[in-house]
């Protein structure tokens, strides 16, 4: 009977190790699992802080690297930074380039350079092919780079292209001229932009009563649109005309 009760006994001990030993492992598990999931979490809020200031830096890099070739290409040989310089400076050209670009605008605002400015049109614009797209080039300039206009005067809501889907738009102008002789009411030129590229779109004419007017500002809607509704604007919707 001792033998027996001893035996009981030393079971019931192992049994407790065991237990013990199993509660230790669960506890050492999760200690892992709660300091893994802090790392992970570490890791992904790291590259959410990094990943686009150094995507940004890269892209800037890059682009005045190629500025400073491009540059580079086109001055002549006894100019080009190569031969100036013993060392190479980033963005050396893209400083040239903009004063270049400066001198350019002080010379087309004087009274010879808009003689020549005007010459030059005339020539190309008697060149067929190239007429058309110097044009429209120069349009899509003067309205996006121009000081007395703004490309773009506010940003709507409108249902398109049927009833209960809701769409972005941004408000161009009134409608003038013949196509707004072939309506009775009064309509807006809206262009509807595309995701990620809001370059691309399409023009519509849309009756002014069926646009809701948002509160946002046009840049505000553009990164909108850039993002894909990531970059929620803080002002909603509150008014409708």
């Amino acid at each position: 009977m001792n033998r027996i009760g001893s035996k009981m006994a030393d079971i019931e001990v192992e049994k407790r190790a065991m237990n013990i030993k199993r509660i230790r492992l669960e506890r050492e598990r999760a200690v892992f699992m709660k300091l893994g999931a802090k790392i992970r979490a570490y890791f992904f809020t790291g590259i959410l802080v990094t990943a686009p200031v150094a995507i940004t830096l890269y892209m800037a890099y890059k682009f005045i690297v190629w500025i400073d070739r491009l540059v580079n290409q086109i001055l002549p040989p006894q100019y080009k930074f190569d031969e100036i310089l013993p060392f190479t400076i980033p963005g050396i050209g893209l400083v040239v380039l903009v004063l270049a670009l400066i001198l350019v605008g002080m010379f087309a605002a004087g009274f010879l350079g808009k003689f020549f400015l005007r010459l030059g049109e005339w020539i190309v614009y008697k060149v067929p092919l190239i007429s058309s797209i110097y044009s429209v080039l120069k349009q899509i300039f003067e309205t996006f780079f121009s000081t007395k206009t703004q490309a773009f005067s506010k940003v709507v809501m409108l249902e398109y292209p049927r009833k209960g889907i809701w769409i972005l738009g941004f408000v161009s102008s009134e409608l003038r001229g013949e196509v707004k002789e072939k309506f009775a009411e009064e309509m807006l030129n809206v262009f509807i932009p595309t995701t990620p590229n809001p370059t691309s779109g399409f023009l519509i004419f849309v009756p002014k009563k069926d646009t809701i007017e948002l509160d946002m500002k046009v840049e505000e809607g553009i990164k909108f649109v850039i993002s894909g509704g990531l970059v929620e604007p803080e002002n909603l919707p509150r008014k409708k005309k």
